[in-house]
Parts: structure tokens; C-alpha cells; sequence
């Protein structure tokens, strides 16, 4: 599917009964440049064979363009799965992040693997480039990339089209979020779920969803919650499905986490006693 003049993605579904249930609206794999010439491609989707097939075959309805790099946003493994695969069927290098470049050269071999610098322009074809910003937060070896040509921000999981994102560090995970704010992107493409009009908009709902998550966790702690189990409980639905609950029990630790590091909460030790005889 074609997204805008530099931009096709091929959009992958999930099962959301299962594994897809952190995914809302699938998966979306991009392309960016010209089909007539030079293109990159952002990211590499699962491991599975079907996702691997699905994406080189979009390659081969684009006219098999000849392939510049594959840029990875991150290291989870929903998008640097199959990397081999697609690699070598791409013949290119791979991109990315340079606290996760050894795991990659590593998995795919030397030579194979380049780091990104901060801030650096990767020409993508058809006149249009991509920057590199360095997201940290949902995960320390993230990164952004923005198509000035549409003002256009390749979000990874830093932000998502159907759903608020899961944080590792939500003090880096803020400051991130302001960077790509200050891009005031139009449009945002993110890895998984619908693609965003109006990114601007986007991101601010983002920051202002934090601030209000760590407002209700603040509030719970006033009235007696005191463990990760019962701030859950006093600040996501009620209805929440239970394949979702322990990813919204990490986000509470990170809230925590970040509160503890501004000294707005202490966290007491663990105790230990004998039980039984």
C-alpha cells in the first residue's frame, strides 16, 4: 500500500486472542524511497516464515527495488526477526542503533551490521532522506526516523497507532517524547497498529496520557495502594483482558521507578522469615 509519495507499507495482521493482543491493528513493515530506484526498509517484523514471505513478496510487487539498508528501530524481537532471511535475499546492510549493532553482527555476521550515528541523514531515494533520532525509553537501542519530505516520523514502538506503548524507562521515555515533539511531524508511522494523521497532535496525547497515568498512581498511593498488584487494580479498568495485565504491571513499575529517582517515593526493602518448622 502506497502512503504518501516516498512511503508503502506492507500491513501484517495479528490474532488478537493471542501474542497479538500487544499489537492492536497488526503489524506494519515500511518502505521508503523511490520503487524505480533506491528504497530503505524499516524494520523486519516476527521470525515467521509467513512474515518473512509476506514482506519479500511486497518487495517483488514494488518492482524489486534495489535496497539501500534495512534501518531497525529497536531490538525487540517482533522487529528483527527474519533478519537473515530478508538480508539475504536483500543483499544490504543492516542499520541500527550501536548498543545493539554486537548482538546483530553477532546473529548475522561480521560486515553485515552498521551503527547509526546520532542525528545522521540516510538517503533513502527519490530525493527524499531519513534522520535518525535516538528514542530511548521503550527500549535504551531505539530509534526514530524522520522523513522531512512529508514530515513524516518512523516512530517504531515509541509511540503506536491504536494503543499507548509499553516503557522500560520512563524518565528517557519523556524526553523522547518532547524531541519528537519539537519535530511537530504531520504524519506518524509507527510499527505496529494504524497509520497517524496529525502527529503532533499524537505525541502530545502521549505525554499528556503519562502525566495523567502517573497522577492516578500518585493519587492510589495517597489512599493505601502499596504494591504493583493494587495500583493496577486502582488505575486500569477493571475489564482489563488478562493477557494485558502484566504488561500494564510494567508500566506501573516504571511510573514507580521514575517517581523513586525524583525522590517522590520510597520503596521499602523485602523481609524474609522462616516459614514452618
Amino acid at each position: 500500500m502506497q502512503i504518501s509519495e516516498h512511503v508503502y507499507s506492507t500491513h501484517i495482521l495479528e490474532d488478537q486472542n493471542t501474542f497479538g493482543a500487544m499489537h492492536p491493528g497488526g503489524t506494519q513493515i515500511y518502505f521508503v524511497g523511490d520503487p524505480n530506484g533506491e528504497m530503505v526498509m524499516v524494520d523486519s517484523g516476527e521470525p515467521y516464515r509467513a512474515w518473512t514471505r509476506q514482506i519479500l513478496d511486497y518487495h517483488a510487487e514494488l518492482g524489486r527495488p534495489k535496497i539501500s539498508s534495512i534501518l531497525i528501530t529497536h531490538g525487540h524481537g517482533d522487529h528483527i526477526g527474519g533478519l537473515d532471511r530478508i538480508q539475504d535475499a536483500l543483499d544490504c546492510p543492516v542499520r541500527c542503533h550501536p548498543k545493539l549493532e554486537p548482538r546483530l553482527t553477532h546473529q548475522l555476521g561480521k560486515g553485515c551490521v552498521e551503527k547509526l550515528r546520532s542525528r545522521e541523514v540516510i538517503p533513502t531515494g527519490g530525493g527524499a532522506s531519513l534522520r535518525a533520532y535516538y528514542t530511548p525509553g521503550h527500549e535504551d537501542d531505539h530509534i526514530s526516523y524522520y522523513l522531512a519530505a512529508d514530515k513524516g516520523v518512523f516512530s517504531g514502538d515509541t509511540i503506536l497507532g491504536n494503543s499507548s506503548s509499553s516503557v522500560r524507562n520512563l524518565a528517557q521515555y519523556m524526553k523522547s517524547l518532547e524531541l519528537l515533539a519539537r519535530l511537530k511531524p504531520a504524519m506518524l508511522y509507527p510499527g505496529h497498529g494504524q497509520i497517524i494523521q496529525n502527529g503532533a497532535a499524537r505525541i502530545k496525547w502521549y505525554i499528556n496520557h503519562r502525566q495523567q497515568r502517573e497522577d492516578q498512581l500518585v493519587s492510589a498511593i495517597k489512599k493505601g495502594a502499596s504494591t504493583v498488584d493494587e495500583m493496577v487494580h486502582a488505575v486500569y479498568p477493571r475489564n482489563l483482558r488478562k493477557n494485558l495485565r502484566g504488561a500494564a504491571a510494567r508500566n506501573v513499575r516504571t511510573h514507580l521507578e521514575k517517581l523513586r529517582e525524583e525522590g517522590r517515593v520510597a520503596e521499602d526493602s523485602a523481609t524474609y522469615v522462616l516459614s514452618g518448622g
